[in-house]
């Protein structure tokens, strides 16, 4: 479960909003809206078993959680909503007059969450305006699953075995359950385009492939229980559910998946679902939590690339790269052989021994910008091979709230050649620190905003935090050679690209392949990266376009603050801003400000 999938404020607080009591409204102030956000929290946890484990919670009371996985249906959507729809109803129960600005702030931000979270049930019948189709290359419990039980399900006693194993049961249960729910909105047109059925039922057919007893799902339960020194027939018990229940499931989805590739609708974007053009327009909001129109964030991409790509002519030039575009010249340096680390298992390890120097190397740079640092561990891992053909190029997932399972930074190894060296420390800086591990970290850490908040993400935000994380890091001189700073300023380049791509497949009809040859000529990296990103855009719309206006937000922000204080501008207190949680663009525009105010 990466950050992009991860429950937002919205979903958590749609997960748990049972009766309050009406007594809790009689209170005034902040005490009334805190109670019910540690309600609305707490609720959730026992509600999802998925988030419980995710955030270290499934014990205790709760440990029952461990075993179980939620329900994958049409009426299960139905709940969460009619949930929404009562936590919105109760938090209009409390006085906002009687409130402190920052619990004022932590009820705008989740009032805004909720009111988000509603649009895709209620005015489209689906699960997210982002993410329109049930399964996808990217989409599906046969994707999420495994990895979920491997890397966010703890196993330290017989019981986490045990639980293991029923997840492993509910595993099944979830795929018959997700199939009917993909069929029945497949008769409404909400069926990812051909190409994501081929690669999801290549990724089905190699997680199905796997003889039982040497599938991921099970080894990854008999390893660590013999690491924890858990005696038991694990391996035996665990294969006779994989093979007895999930993997006919799974045939079963197969086959579904089988019959409806041909009744998929022609074309690649959002313009080819029902109510396309809304479901578009409102996924733009989300992903940037503003109102900007399509065409307004195409030309602010392409007045971007314009930019970005002077400044990387200047750097090129002169490290002797002077022949073709921009473009052309950067994939002359991504294949440069001093750049490339074998595409090896030998080379894969140096690969992330180097991302682990870079974080290292970082940590002793923090103290020059930052007053707060977190505490939470970070791992860096290689994406699961069984589904690195349609997973991201990189993803972060957080760490558990009680210190149980640290933070792990992902990235996709399936071709070395994908990740020049010059390239790497910009990724290393904008998934770990100071990117989404500090962001993150510090807001899950920070005794300034309830529980409830500390779970929130805004890919604006976050995204938009990560690159500037990228420029603050040229800022720490933490780029060592010119290269380097041309690994960075082709990041930037990268995510400008998006937002013409991203906005080109969806309002303007581009192919996949037209928008993987937009990506390709533009940024220089190499086409089967370019057509995995590309792909991402085509069927989790909008997202792409969170970065660079989430960048320009958060540097339009600093440079209004500078431009305020003067000589009195301290870039530790602007940071501290983190640990008042993410927020929608907006609101954390005129937060700034207000902390401004308050230092003039």
């Amino acid at each position: 479960m990466d950050r992009r999938t991860f429950l937002t404020t919205s979903g958590i607080a749609a997960a748990g909003i049972a009766l309050v009591p009406a007594e809790l409204f009689a209170q005034a102030g902040d005490a009334a809206l805190n109670a019910l956000f540690e309600r609305i929290f707490q609720e959730a946890v026992a509600d999802s078993p998925e988030l419980a484990t995710s955030l270290g919670l499934d014990k205790g009371p709760l440990a029952a959680l461990k075993g179980k996985l939620s329900p994958a249906t049409a009426a299960e959507r139905d709940r969460q909503a009619r949930r929404i729809q009562g936590a919105l109803a109760q938090l209009d129960k409390i006085d906002r007059a009687t409130l402190s600005p920052s619990a004022q702030l932590n009820l705008d931000v989740v009032r805004y969450s909720l009111n988000t979270q509603l649009v895709a049930p209620v005015k489209f019948g689906i699960d997210s305006t982002q993410r329109p189709y049930p399964i996808f290359q990217q989409g599906g419990a046969y994707f999420s699953t495994p990895d979920f039980l491997n890397t966010a399900h703890t196993i330290r006693t017989v019981e986490d075995c045990e639980a293991y194993l029923s997840r492993l049961e509910a595993f099944a249960r979830v795929l018959d359950e997700e199939s009917e729910d993909q069929r029945a909105q497949a008769a409404r047109g909400f069926l990812a385009p051909g190409w994501s059925l081929d690669l999801t039922l290549v990724q089905m057919m190699k997680l199905r492939g796997q003889p039982a007893e040497q599938s991921t799902m099970v080894q990854s339960l008999v390893t660590r229980a013999k690491a924890a020194n858990i005696a038991g027939d694990w391996q035996r018990r665990a294969a006779a559910i994989v093979s007895g229940k999930v993997y006919p499931a799974l045939d079963r989805q197969i086959t579904l998946i089988k019959q409806l590739r041909p009744t998929t609708k022609p074309g690649d974007g959002a313009w080819r679902l029902p109510q396309g053009d809304a479901i578009y327009a409102a996924a733009l909001r989300q992903a940037t939590t503003t109102d900007m129109p399509p065409e307004q964030v195409h030309q602010m991409g392409l007045d971007q690339v314009a930019d970005i790509s002077a400044q990387l002519d200047k750097i090129l030039q002169a490290q002797g790269y002077t022949k073709g575009s921009v473009g052309a010249r950067l994939a002359q340096l991504n294949v440069a052989p001093d750049q490339l680390y074998p595409n090896t298992d030998e080379g894969r390890a140096a690969l992330i021994a180097s991302l682990n120097a870079g974080v290292k190397d970082m940590y002793t740079r923090l103290p020059r910008a930052f007053a707060t640092l977190p505490g939470q561990p970070l791992e860096i891992r290689r994406v699961p091979p069984e589904i690195q053909d349609g997973a991201s190029n990189g993803y972060y997932n957080r760490a558990a709230l009680d210190g149980s399972r640290p933070a792990i930074y992902f990235i996709n190894l399936k071709d070395v050649g994908d990740w020049p060296k010059y390239s790497l420390p910009a990724l290393t800086y904008h998934e770990g620190v100071p990117g989404h591990h500090l962001q993150i970290s510090i807001a899950q850490e920070s005794k300034d905003i309830p529980t409830l908040r500390k779970l929130g993400f805004f890919s604006a935000y976050s995204e938009g935090w990560a690159l500037y994380a990228e420029q603050l890091a040229n800022e720490l001189d933490a780029y060592k050679t010119p290269l380097e700073r041309a690994g960075y300023l082709q990041s930037f380049l990268f995510r400008a690209a998006r937002l013409v791509v991203d906005t080109g497949i969806h309002t303007k009809r581009w192919s996949r392949e037209q928008a993987t040859d937009y990506m390709v000529q533009t940024t220089g990296f190499a086409r089967p990266r370019s057509q995995r990103e590309v792909e991402r855009y085509c069927t989790q719309m909008g997202q792409a376009c969170s970065y660079k206006v989430g960048h320009m937000a958060w540097t339009r922000a600093r440079e209004e603050a500078q431009k305020t204080l003067g000589p009195k501008f301290d870039i530790k207190h602007f940071h501290e801003v983190l640990k008042e949680g993410a927020m929608p663009l907006t609101i954390l525009e005129q937060r700034i400000r207000e902390r401004t105010k308050g230092m003039v």
